[in-house]
């Protein structure tokens, strides 16, 4: 069988897509300089944990072998290219309304610089978080080793970039940022959700906290926790509400728990236990946990026993 395609057969195959190209869809957009570079995104967040962390992260293309004037090259060359993406991504900025070029470039620049002359206060941030992961989790060997290995400081860390730029109301670039986390850690933060100091994710796959959460501080979240919406049926209609729930301080939520509503609260000193699904508020100082669950083993074809599992205190701590 000849699989040779003829040039008669891929010319006409050409014209086919070429002709559905201009049939006004909106994926129909194939000039490719006109939007933020997914790419670029990434090697910035890269180059921001440099700054972040300097000495754990280098960059090899840089040769100079004074640390703070090789941080210093680094600055300059991620606000270059952090200014040239969020110009790219402030086209589609709904909120913004049509910018003109002198106005993007302006604007791109005084977010860049915002930006920046946050940075103190992200490490702030950071630091706690690290502080937090090394205090809760008694398999951490050290500092080191969370901040070079821990998925849950990375997809936070990505967090707190991309929350900035959410706050400036830049489009595009906050989602780029998370979702590489997300692909990264399996960690999924959306920036607009708002996270105080000392949060804690512990293992973290599967993790999902929404536009609209609230987290206070000292929070410690387990794998596979959904901090979601109760519905998302109104589509468009529901951006900008209160969609997700609030957690407030020195709440721990075991794995596998779903706490959904915007009118959710979770009180302080609260602890949620797993496998938990959670649709109202709950009370400061509150333990929830499933009841009485049941083990069926099975040692033959109709021979079966079943065991009930008691809840006690021990049980919240059990991974």
């Amino acid at each position: 069988m000849n699989n040779i395609i003829r040039g008669e057969e891929i010319e006409k195959i050409t014209r086919n897509i070429f002709s559905d190209l201009e049939g006004g869809k909106r994926i129909d957009e194939i000039n490719i300089y006109n939007k933020p570079n997914k790419a670029e995104v990434h090697e910035l967040i890269q180059d921001l944990f440099g700054i972040i962390y300097p000495g754990y992260f280098r960059d090899r293309s840089y040769k100079t072998y004074n640390p703070k004037n090789n941080l210093a090259v680094i600055i300059e060359d991620v606000f270059y290219h952090l200014s040239k993406q969020v110009y790219l991504a402030l086209d589609y900025c709904r909120r913004r309304g049509t910018l003109t070029d002198g106005e993007r470039k302006q604007e791109s620049y005084r977010i860049c610089k915002a930006f920046f002359d946050r940075i103190p206060k992200i490490r702030e941030y950071i630091e706690t978080d690290l502080q937090a992961a090394f205090d809760g989790d008694p398999a951490a060997g050290c500092y080191e080793e969370i901040i070079l290995a821990y998925p849950g400081l990375m997809a936070i860390t990505v967090y707190r970039f991309a929350h900035e730029l959410y706050l400036e109301m830049v489009p595009v670039l906050p989602r780029l940022m998370t979702e590489y986390a997300h692909s990264r850690t399996g960690i999924d933060i959306h920036p607009g959700a708002t996270i105080g100091k000392y949060f804690f994710i512990d293992h973290g796959t599967g993790i999902v906290i929404g536009e609209t959460t609230v987290i206070g501080q000292n929070v410690k979240i387990y794998q596979g926790v959904t901090l979601g919406a109760l519905s998302t049926r109104g589509g468009q209609k529901l951006s900008g509400k209160k969609r997700h729930p609030t957690i407030c301080d020195n709440v721990t939520i075991y794995a596998g728990a779903s706490i959904l509503g915007g009118e959710t609260v979770i009180g302080e000193n609260a602890v949620i236990g797993g496998n938990t699904f959670i649709t109202c508020p709950i009370e400061a100082n509150t333990k929830v946990s499933m009841k009485n669950l049941e083990m069926e083993y099975r040692t033959g074809e109709n021979e079966r026993r079943r065991e009930e599992i008691s809840q006690s205190d021990e049980w919240y701590y059990i991974i």
